[in-house]
């Protein structure tokens, strides 16, 4: 009982402290920074790379550079090859971290590779986390908002619908307790909630879009959790650092997010061409 009551007190401040930073942009750009760290801290425990200053340069440096130049130089044509630039690199590396789940059964971590995953997997996550808040060059925190929402959905009931239902296991070697119903049961309520986010919220997509959204996030969001769970398997540890007593680490609870992100700004871009 007591044990609950830490993870659930512990899960109340990490998701009011999102949404009370998600009313104010200075403070969502703080937070999501914070996060950055602490999660890039704990990643670079699990791939036991020696130090964290290259990388902590190189996600500051991409952070603020990015939400600098798009922020203030929106209009910048250069601003916006930046992106394309950094979102093709970014999906190039997170196919490969797939390729790596389904094909190897240790994920290759050569030095280089240390580097790569945790500028293009890590850092390059919360970067589009802070371009999705800042969609358009406009401050419209409900984007990033309903994709936490749809990935909070898709966790909590994959894992109720799969501890209650789940007979097939979706990946055993990697993850033990999920299963294909738990997927299955995550992906049909996030759909769900993706209606209610269209119908209760102000913005620019429709209900359709946000159903999309709604796959992308569930279908990536649980490839970025099985993925960081084998990082963690291939390190030994259960799980990605104790910051969140009941929970693990930050990255334990960002790891989906971080993951989706990039392809969730790649389908708001096709959005905006193809409309």
């Amino acid at each position: 009982m007591k044990e609950l009551l830490t993870r659930g007190i512990s899960g109340l401040l990490y998701v009011a402290l999102l949404i009370l930073a998600m009313y104010w942009e200075n403070a969502l750009i703080v937070v999501l920074y914070i996060f950055g760290f602490v999660s890039l801290a704990e990643f670079r425990k699990l791939i036991k790379l020696n130090s964290i200053l290259i990388p902590a340069i190189i996600f500051t440096l991409l952070y603020f550079g990015f939400w600098y130049w798009c922020m203030v130089h929106s209009s910048n044509t250069g601003t916006s090859e930046a992106i394309q630039i950094l979102l093709v690199i970014t999906i190039f590396v997170n196919l490969f971290l797939i390729k790596d789940l389904f094909t190897f059964n240790k994920i290759p971590l050569f030095e280089s590779k240390r580097y790569i995953a945790t500028t293009f997997y890590l850092s390059s996550g919360f970067v589009f986390m802070l371009l999705i808040a800042n969609y358009q060059s406009l401050f419209s925190p409900i984007l990033l908002l309903g994709s936490f929402i749809l990935v909070w959905v898709n966790d909590s009931f994959a894992f109720i619908v799969g501890k209650n239902f789940g007979k097939q296991k979706l990946f055993p070697s990697i993850s033990p307790k999920k299963t294909v119903e738990g997927f299955l049961g995550g992906l049909f309520f996030a759909c769900v909630a993706s209606y209610f986010i269209a119908m209760f919220t102000d913005t620019s997509l429709s209900f359709t879009s946000w159903l999309i959204l709604s796959i992308i996030i569930s279908v990536f969001g649980t490839l970025g959790d099985l993925i960081e769970s084998k990082f963690k398997r291939q390190a030994q540890v259960k799980d990605s650092g104790v910051i969140m007593p009941g929970h693990g680490g930050l990255l334990d609870r960002l790891d989906s997010i971080i993951f989706a992100a990039p392809f969730i700004y790649l389908f708001l871009r096709i959005l905006t061409y193809v409309s």
